[in-house]
This record gives C-alpha cells, sequence and structure tokens, in this order.
C-alpha cells in the first residue's frame, strides 16, 4: 500500500515534467513543419522551382563525361555536373529544386547510396529545399526503385515523399507539395499553389507492351483524388476563391502527346525522338479534366528541350543536365527554372497566383539566359517572349 502510494506520488511529481517534455516536443515538431513548409516570398511575392533533370551521377571524379567537345575531355568528370549545380543555384537562389528522374546512373555507380548523397549534395549544402521523383536508370545499381526512393526520402532537406499514405497505388515517390502564399496575408494558410510528382515508371512489365513505363491507373486516381479536393478546400473554404489554384506536375518520362508539336508551335528544341511509352495510359487527358495543371515538366529525352501548349496544358522538357549523361558536343548543357508571381492588389496584399513564367539556364561561360516566355497567365494563353537577340 505505502509502495502503491510513493509510486502515485513519483508520477506525481513527474508529471509537469511530461507534460513540458510533450510541449517541448511539439514546438520542435512546430518548427521543423514551418521551416519545410513552402511559401512565397513577402518581397517579391514570387516561388520559384529550379528543375534539374537527368545528371546521371555516377561516381564522381573517377566517371567521365559523355559527348563533349575534344578541348572538353580532359578532367571532366561528374563533378562538371556538381559545379553546375552550384553555378546555377546561386544565380537563381530557388525556393524549391526539383530532380525529375535518372538523378544517377545506376549502372556505373559503384554505392547507389553515395552516388545520390554526391548528386544531390549541392543543394543540401545550399540548405534549399527540394524534392525529387525518380527516372527508369536509378535503380540499375546497388539499390531496388523503391529502396532508391527511400533513400531520397531520408535525406536532408528533402521533401520527397514515398507515396500516399492509406492507399494501394503503383510505383514510388508519388505525393504533393503545397505553397502557401505570402506570411501575414489573407492567403497565407492556403495553398496558393500546387505541385504534384509522379512516379513514371521505368520499363514495360507487360510481356506484350514493349518499351518505357508509363503512369498507371491507380496513379491517376490518386491525382484526381487530391486535385478535386485541394480544390475544393480553395475555393469553398474562407477566404473563398473564385478559381482553383494553379497545379504543376513533375515526372520522368515524357507523355505520347509530347509528339503534338512541330517546330512552328514550340519554343525550345527538339533534337530526338520523344521517347514515351508505346501505349498512351491516359493521363495526359486527366489532367486536362482535372482543370488545375497549367504546366508539366519531364526529362528523359535530354536533347530536347522544349515546351508546347497543348489542350490549355504546357509540355516542358528541361533539357539534359547531367555532364556522364548523353547530350550533344557543343550544345550546353541546362537547367529550367519556372518563376510563379503572385497578383498584388492596388491596397498592395498578395493574393493569387498570377503568372507562371520560364527560361532555362545554360552551362556555358555566361551562364546564358534563353527562352524566356510566360507559360501561364491568369485570363489569358500565355504568350512567348523573344530574347534579346530577336531569336
Amino acid at each position: 500500500m505505502g509502495h502503491g502510494h510513493r509510486r502515485r506520488g513519483s508520477a506525481a511529481h513527474l508529471l509537469p515534467l511530461l507534460l513540458l517534455l510533450v510541449a517541448a516536443a511539439g514546438a520542435a515538431a512546430g518548427r521543423e513543419e514551418g521551416a519545410r513548409r513552402l511559401r512565397f516570398r513577402r518581397e517579391s511575392g514570387t516561388f520559384k522551382v529550379v528543375q534539374v533533370a537527368d545528371m546521371h551521377y555516377a561516381d564522381g571524379r573517377s566517371t567521365a563525361c559523355e559527348d563533349v567537345l575534344p578541348s572538353q575531355v580532359a578532367g571532366c568528370s561528374d563533378l562538371n555536373t556538381t559545379a553546375f549545380l552550384y553555378r546555377v543555384f546561386r544565380a537563381e537562389d530557388p525556393d524549391l529544386v526539383v530532380f525529375t528522374g535518372d538523378n544517377i546512373y545506376g549502372a556505373d555507380a559503384t554505392d547507389a547510396a553515395k552516388s545520390m548523397d554526391a548528386a544531390i549534395a549541392p543543394a543540401i549544402d545550399m540548405k534549399l529545399p527540394w524534392a525529387a521523383v525518380i527516372g527508369n536508370h536509378d535503380q540499375e545499381g546497388t539499390l531496388s526503385r523503391e529502396d532508391v526512393m527511400r533513400h531520397l526520402v531520408s535525406m536532408k532537406n528533402s521533401l520527397s515523399r514515398f507515396n500516399p499514405e492509406g492507399i494501394e497505388i503503383d510505383g514510388y515517390g508519388n505525393y504533393n507539395l503545397e505553397v502557401s502564399g505570402v506570411e501575414g496575408t489573407s492567403l497565407d494558410e492556403k495553398s496558393v499553389l500546387n505541385m504534384y510528382f509522379l512516379d513514371s515508371g521505368d520499363y514495360s512489365t507487360v510481356p506484350s507492351i514493349h518499351g518505357y513505363g508509363w503512369i498507371k491507373a491507380s496513379q491517376q486516381v490518386w491525382f484526381q483524388q487530391t486535385s478535386s479536393s485541394l480544390q475544393t478546400r480553395y475555393m469553398n473554404e474562407k477566404p473563398k476563391q473564385k478559381e482553383p489554384a494553379p497545379g504543376l506536375a513533375f515526372f520522368h518520362i515524357p507523355l505520347p502527346e509530347f509528339s503534338s508539336f512541330t517546330a512552328t508551335n514550340f519554343t525550345g528544341v527538339k533534337q530526338e525522338s520523344i521517347s514515351s511509352a508505346s501505349i498512351n495510359s491516359g493521363f495526359f487527358t486527366t489532367m486536362v479534366e482535372a482543370g488545375d495543371v497549367k504546366a508539366a515538366f519531364v526529362g528523359h529525352d535530354h536533347v530536347n528541350d522544349f515546351c508546347g501548349k497543348l489542350s490549355g496544358i504546357q509540355l516542358c522538357y528541361a533539357g539534359g543536365f547531367g555532364y556522364h549523361a548523353y547530350g550533344k558536343a557543343g550544345w550546353s548543357r541546362r537547367a529550367r527554372v519556372v518563376s510563379v508571381q503572385l497578383e498584388k492588389t492596388d491596397s498592395g496584399e498578395w493574393r493569387g497566383v498570377k503568372s507562371i513564367k520560364t527560361w532555362k539556364r545554360l552551362d556555358d561561360p555566361h551562364l546564358s539566359t534563353i527562352d524566356s516566355e510566360v507559360l501561364w497567365n491568369r485570363g489569358s494563353n500565355g504568350r512567348r517572349r523573344k530574347n534579346p537577340d530577336g531569336s
């Protein structure tokens, strides 16, 4: 009896300490959530993404470059890819970096985890939030597709997620990220920009269908439900909005609809065929029906870097980034930049998204900016802006 009384007294004595620990843990979680929360910038009302496609990173200094000029061969390695990452990050100061697959070239990577660590190190070193999807080469080394994605999720500053919880879904790395309005404004608790990330697969597992993978029905159902839920919240919860928040989609393998364009109706270049799946799983139609996605960004075909508009959606390649990836000698490696701008009221308050612009950065002596264009403007269809040289 006495011992029991002492235990109750001991527990009562510890209760304030436990409450303090719980409160501290909650505050830490809140700080972590706040630090990881994506938000538009107060000064400029902008949110900027740098898309990095096809680094094909392997073993660093010992991994040679592919398809560079004879004068560039000596000493050229994965470290050139690393140097380009630092250059473009310093120049653009992005709010988010998105790695759209084939981040490593698994077949040439001695240790896939170490290769991923090295490939993404500049983003981590510069304390930039980043997210990733996987391509068709990431898993060809010492880790499976599942383990590659789990590693990316576990890395520092990663906003990547493995998959939505509680549902059966194909692939690894299907998730969405929300970008809140400017802090202190009426939209600071609302997602004014939605980003969808999907695993476009690697290779077909259906014997009668050859070639690359595709976005499966289960993934499309998840996308539809997520998009619908986000639109409902944005338009129905106070302060109610008249139109859905715009969305951006990121995945690795281009959709068959990327073949819809000719040189007369896109900005950029097409220098190789569109290596999409040999069947059309319907994801483009799914995006059109959802109504919120304004642009989709892919990699995979390294010497294509165009954007073209189809049925209200801009379909954009980034162009190849990595030096261990195939390319075209004399054609600079490149990154795509996406800048989203909020609307400002007459009273000076930032509101919802007004426009989405894009350009590319080249790894040339001047870190040239090319092909600046408006992908989407609220109330209009977007237009191309010529380069300073008139091209």
